[in-house]
């Protein structure tokens, strides 16, 4: 389909595309200072969006931060904190997804890869705006062989999802392999399905938490071990995903961010990705909550610039939401627009601070301008001497 066809029914609404890694550490790939992986599709990706060096998530760890970037809420709002378990509740369906959102506003809706907002009837991503789904409902750790506490995860077998019913009732080893790769194949496919009407496309891998796993073909591909194979997997993805938006002509009228849940989990070492800031997963530490972030919209965001303004994954929903001309919810949410300071029409931030927490505890509060950052005394993790 050429860029004008698509365009005319399309009616001008821009699509969104979210690329969410789970556990990456701020400097996994090349525009964040990696000098052992190659990654050319995250460099290119780079040149032709803006990096963001100073972009946060309020709370490092899995459950918490994904529902904070799909409702624009605080976890404290949401109550959402922490990583759930199988069969606890998950995100109450009175906090609206970015999914449901955009399935209001005539969107199509997928999601490939990992949930972890509740496996229950209501809080599955089906139940929760998504027209299409496959993947994990929870990490990938959650199972029988679990290093810590094998017997409590084995009562879980670990399914994979599509679509809103069970197609693989226990993952394998052999299954893992192929998380990525399906994540994928299923975005590909989902952007050649829709490419003639808006669709809000969201891409959280499962890798690179651990256990790690990646496909046969990118089998030692790094040079430098597992992590780094998972790592130029991840690359590859990301780059077809870029491809498959250019060959249905529709990259010029898509906004793509490229993130991560929170920082890297240090405690399985060299399983495990880098950071240069203090700490890592599970504390409100910036190894912990800042993560690495590009954003790539043409025609509006200066391809190939460098940001330092910061901002937190709760800004993305109402400032997609502006860029679409979404109308946001009515209930409360903690993000603003911060479009201007994104685009550098403005140096100040709506925020006088944001707010930093492990589970529901308030650890650290950091200036709208981030020049300043309190942490209240606490107990946390940390980096292994």
């Amino acid at each position: 389909m050429g860029c004008g066809t698509a365009e005319s029914l399309k009616n001008n609404k821009p699509n969104v595309v979210i690329i969410f890694l789970d556990d990456s550490g701020w400097s996994d790939f090349e525009p964040f200072g990696q000098k052992r992986i190659k990654t050319p599709n995250v460099n290119r990706l780079a040149q032709e969006g803006v990096v963001y060096r100073n972009f946060y998530v309020p709370q490092a760890i899995c459950s918490a931060s994904r529902a904070a970037l799909l409702t624009g809420c605080y976890p404290g709002r949401t109550k959402v904190f922490n990583a759930h378990a199988p069969k606890e509740r998950g995100l109450s369906p009175d906090f609206p997804t970015m999914a449901e959102i955009y399935n209001a506003d005539g969107y199509k809706t997928g999601i490939f890869g990992k949930w972890h907002l509740g496996d229950q009837e209501d809080t599955r991503p089906h139940q929760r705006g998504f027209d299409v789904s496959s993947g994990l409902m929870y990490s990938n750790d959650m199972w029988k062989h679990h290093p810590e506490n094998p017997e409590f995860w084995g009562k879980f077998p670990l399914q994979y999802w599509k679509n809103g019913q069970v197609e693989i009732e226990a993952v394998s080893k052999a299954d893992q392999r192929n998380l990525t790769k399906w994540a994928t194949d299923d975005a590909v496919n989902f952007i050649n399905d829709h490419a003639s009407r808006p669709f809000f496309l969201y891409v959280p891998y499962s890798m690179p938490h651990v256990p790690l796993f990646g496909s046969e073909a990118f089998e030692g591909k790094s040079g430098v071990g597992l992590y780094g194979d998972v790592i130029v997997e991840l690359d590859a993805s990301i780059g077809r995903i870029m491809d498959a938006l250019s060959a249905a002509g529709i990259d010029k009228e898509t906004l793509v961010v490229f993130t991560s849940d929170n920082g890297p989990w240090i405690s399985y070492g060299n399983h495990a990705g880098t950071t240069p800031y203090r700490e890592a997963k599970g504390t409100s530490f910036d190894g912990g909550t800042k993560v690495a972030c590009i954003i790539k919209y043409p025609n509006k965001l200066t391809p190939g610039s460098v940001s330092d303004q910061v901002f937190l994954s709760i800004d993305l929903l109402p400032t997609i939401a502006h860029l679409t001309e979404t109308p946001l919810p009515k209930l409360p949410i903690d993000g603003k627009n911060i479009w201007d300071l994104m685009t550098g029409v403005t140096q100040i931030s709506p925020h006088d601070y944001y707010a930093f927490t492990t589970g529901p505890t308030l650890e650290s509060m950091m200036s709208g301008s981030g020049r300043w950052k309190l942490h209240l005394p606490h107990n946390y993790r940390t980096r292994p001497r």
